[in-house]
């Protein structure tokens, strides 16, 4: 077995202390804000299972960092807006670490805190995909 310098739950603690956190009932009174954009980062699987905040943005996290870098080929424009950037994930720990790498990158972003777990619990509004006939 391999020996870590650093565990995945110390990586996400550092994150979240350098980080904007949002509470969820929070992030619920901004859905309908034109003002943030809630940028989802799950698998698109896991959307398509559990639903997805109405009016996010998908950006699997594998390629969060090229569609906000402007000189990326894959940069999407949606991240050239002047607005707040909420991530989130399920649980909030992937959002955690790409907020942290985004702010580092100089993007500014915050992240929601306890994820789509604790947005359901709070009976945040969800919307499914429609299914393919």
């Amino acid at each position: 077995m391999k020996n870590l310098t650093k565990s995945s739950a110390e990586m996400v603690a550092e994150a979240k202390a350098r980080i904007e956190e949002i509470e969820t009932a929070d992030l619920i009174n901004m859905v309908n804000d034109p003002n943030v954009v809630i940028v989802d980062i799950r698998d698109i699987r896991e959307r398509q299972r559990s639903g997805f905040i109405p009016g996010s943005v998908h950006a699997p996290r594998g390629m969060v960092e090229f569609w906000v870098d402007p000189d990326s080929p894959y940069f999407k424009d949606v991240f050239a807006e002047d607005k707040k950037f909420v991530f989130h994930c399920a649980s909030g720990w992937r959002s955690a670490l790409t907020v942290a790498t985004l702010q580092d990158m100089g993007f500014e972003a915050a992240h929601l805190r306890e994820g789509l777990s604790s947005w359901e619990k709070q009976d945040g509004p969800i919307e499914f995909p429609e299914k393919k006939s």
